[in-house]
């Protein structure tokens, strides 16, 4: 019996240690050199609720990348009947949901059906109708495929801000799907939410396009716009004024290059006029595609386009070589590198709009810290004393396993590196709760069995036994409800889950396996005669 027991106390210390080991990193500021490379460094992290921050609802306007998607289709769809060599009079995007196509020989009508079915099929095309030899078609876009369209953009949404925020240097912050194609952003600790907005909402959409020179952009302003052509403007702010100057360009509609094809991006800083840029790279195809445009080009203007503005418009000196292009423009360093974080995370595939936007400020933070601790320390010593005035020596053991059970919920909390929030801490106020009743269960059988007549060893193991069922019944139902919280719930809801569901594992460890090893070590090892209860 005493291995038995040297065991189970072995097991029990061993915990004891790992949850210290956990919450070494909360407690102490300074670790040694060695402790990060071979013990756990992460501390508990603290919600948007206790440590202030920022929390967002986006609506990503998904439509738009329908609309984009039907833009692209229409382009290849160019390109394919000009390499099946049917002639069209009309091709264009009408709305979100369908493309008209006016057919110049109603002869082609089946050659461009078998085509339409090979190539583009999630659109049913129907004639329409019929004027001399001309034939009209409606390509539908399916209702599947536009759900999947529209998905997929909130997913890639998802993904391209996740990523803008983890270049940002946000530490935990909580990012999820919403219904209605919203998101769902905390972002804890964050001190410039301005510059966050700006950073996430960015569609970042990088162009490369030609400036036309063969016409006027002075015509173009008074309404004169060339087929094709388009103006969009350069803005400069001087950086002492702050006053805006617009310069207009006349365009080409038609994007030679886009950002899609860039692996990484850089800020540097010109050594002629010490200011940042921002140095781009491309992939392999990129690389050969930027190479072919500079070298037909030589002596234009190629302008650089993000998100419509334009940044700058150089002259094509030569033929531009091994994937690189720069990006210059009047940036201050946190422009420069803002700009960088979204070309690396890459475009949004339509643009974000902020439905709800909130700042928490850290001072509400710490008031609601103060505050939890407080009920907490007040509950909890209430509880202590209370069982130390009922059940005497066994109510002092009772407030040791519940002791040891708000450590193991902190070391739970770090150990699975969750997020302490407001409804966190009335988690664990409750879970208090939750292991003092496991050991009254307890301590009421043992009274049952002393009051039999039975020796104080027998009553133990007799009260222990017969608790546990109704123990482990509460105890697991309440934790399949905190499980089906966290995986349905949201925000508050899962803070409250996350330890609710720690505590009660812990409250199960301490009030059932502690508790008895010391009953046993005092009636068993040191032979006491009479249990203090």
């Amino acid at each position: 019996m005493s291995k038995k027991l040297g065991w189970r106390a072995a097991i029990a210390l061993f915990a004891v240690l790992m949850a210290f080991v956990y919450l070494t990193p909360t407690l102490s500021g300074d670790l040694p050199g060695w402790w990060s490379s071979v013990l756990p460094r992460d501390k508990i992290h603290l919600g948007l609720d206790l440590q202030g921050g920022m929390h967002l609802v986006l609506e990503v306007q998904a439509l738009k990348a329908v609309e984009s998607h039907l833009e692209r289709v229409v382009e290849e769809m160019k390109h394919d009947l000009r390499k099946s060599k049917i002639r069209y009079l009309e091709l264009k995007r009408h709305g979100a949901d369908r493309i008209d196509l006016t057919l110049v020989r109603s002869k082609d009508k089946e050659n461009f059906q078998d085509m339409a079915g090979a190539n583009y099929p999630d659109f049913k095309a129907e004639p329409v109708s019929a004027e001399e030899d001309q034939t009209m078609f409606y390509l539908d876009l399916l209702p599947k495929a536009k759900i999947r369209l529209e998905k997929m953009a909130v997913d890639q949404a998802l993904e391209t801000i996740r990523n803008r925020i983890d270049q940002f240097g946000v530490s935990e912050p909580d990012i999820r799907p919403q219904e209605d194609n919203r998101i769902l952003i905390q972002l804890p600790g964050i001190k410039d939410p301005k510059r966050a907005i700006e950073l996430i909402g960015k569609t970042a959409l990088l162009e490369f396009k030609l400036v036309d020179e063969d016409n006027s952009v002075e015509a173009a302003l008074k309404g004169d716009v060339p087929p094709g052509d388009e103006i969009l403007y350069e803005v400069d702010i001087d950086p002492k004024t702050g006053r805006q100057m617009k310069r207009p360009y006349l365009l080409k509609k038609r994007t030679l290059l886009t950002g899609e094809y860039i692996t990484d991006a850089r800020v540097q800083i010109d050594s002629q006029y010490n200011e940042p840029y921002v140095s781009l790279s491309f992939d392999g195809r990129g690389a050969r595609l930027f190479e072919q445009i500079t070298g037909k080009n030589i002596k234009k203007r190629l302008a650089i386009v993000l998100d419509t503005k334009v940044y700058s418009a150089p002259v094509i000196q030569d033929k531009i070589s091994g994937g690189r292009a720069q990006i210059t423009g009047r940036f201050s360093m946190d422009e420069a590198r803002d700009l960088a974080i979204v070309l690396r995370a890459g475009a949004l595939p339509a643009p974000v709009k902020i439905i709800e936007e909130r700042t928490v400020g850290p001072s509400l933070g710490k008031d609601s810290i103060d505050k939890g601790i407080k009920s907490m320390l007040i509950g909890g010593v209430v509880v202590i004393v209370f069982m130390i005035l009922y059940y005497g020596l066994s109510g002092v053991i009772a407030d040791l396993a519940l002791l040891l059970n708000i450590v193991f919920i902190m070391a739970g909390l770090a150990f699975f590196g969750a997020t302490l929030t407001l409804p966190g801490i009335a988690g664990m106020i409750l879970t208090i709760g939750m292991c003092v009743d496991a050991n009254v269960l307890i301590f009421e059988r043992v009274r049952e069995e002393l009051r039999l007549g039975k020796t104080p060893r027998a009553s133990i193991e007799g009260g222990y036994g017969k608790a546990l069922v109704t123990i482990l019944d509460a105890n697991i139902t309440t934790l399949i409800v905190a499980l089906v919280l966290f995986q349905f719930g949201t925000g508050p809801v899962r803070g409250f889950a996350v330890t609710l569901s720690i505590g009660i594992i812990a409250s199960l460890f301490t009030a059932i396996f502690v508790t008895r090893i010391i009953f046993d070590y005092l009636h068993i090892q040191r032979g006491m005669k009479k249990v203090s209860i």
